[in-house]
């Protein structure tokens, strides 16, 4: 009678199968829906959002939609109001000047920070010059806004001061809303955008930091002149 067959010492043991992809809790879920929808401008300022409404959009129940509301007031994004719902805050005027401001000092700084720029950095800022006049040529002006906002932290990212990159990813946010909402409401401004980020990117290419300077303030700037209809 044969004796019974053991398994090899060697062998391994068999591997569970990998569990699935698992989604995101419920409340990042809604977190994320809101605040697309604040930044694309699917919910403008004004906008009166309900639990409800929010519930059945994500597909969840509405205590996860209490706690997304909860992060998004903290963030000045929305009012909550009780029982009646979340309002989505409009960009006011003091918002604006206080987010201009910040960037002009934090990019100017940066861009002289930034010379001479190294290859990669170059290489990075013509790329996302191409892809910003692919969106424009396409019409997408919410794509155009993201990769502008992109164009500019890359640049300050480069200005080698961790300090001031933190700070300025603070602001990203407001920044996409802004650009956003600026693309759409003057929708030649992209083209504009476009020749001043060709005249940085030439700027730090010359290794002239002090035009690279005069360039992104006068680029920034115009952001405010833009929101006052002072300039187009």
């Amino acid at each position: 009678m044969s004796s019974p067959v053991s398994a090899s010492p060697s062998a391994s043991p068999a591997l569970p199968a990998p569990a699935a992809d698992k989604q995101p809790p419920a409340a990042d879920r809604v977190y994320q829906h809101i605040k697309q929808g604040v930044l694309d401008r699917s919910y403008e300022g004004g906008t009166l959002l309900t639990e409800g409404e929010l519930a059945a959009a994500v597909g969840v129940s509405r205590t996860p939609v209490r706690e997304a509301l909860l992060r998004l007031e903290v963030e000045g994004l929305i009012r909550l109001y009780p029982k009646k719902g979340a309002l989505v805050l409009p960009v006011s005027a003091q918002e604006i000047r206080d987010v201009v401001e910040t960037r002009r000092l934090v990019e100017t700084h940066a861009a002289r920070k930034a010379v001479p720029a190294p290859p990669q950095l170059l290489a990075r800022l013509a790329e996302l010059l191409a892809q910003q006049r692919d969106q424009a040529a396409a019409g997408d002006l919410t794509g155009a806004a993201v990769t502008d906002r992109c164009f500019h932290a890359e640049i300050v990212r480069h200005g080698g001061n961790e300090i001031l990159s933190r700070l300025y990813d603070q602001l990203r946010d407001r920044q996409l809303r802004m650009g956003v909402a600026v693309m759409h409401a003057h929708p030649e401004r992209v083209t504009r955008n476009i020749g001043e980020h060709e005249e940085i990117l030439a700027a730090l290419r010359d290794g002239d930091a002090e035009a690279a300077v005069a360039v992104v303030d006068r680029h920034v700037g115009r952001v405010l002149q833009l929101a006052r209809g002072e300039a187009r």
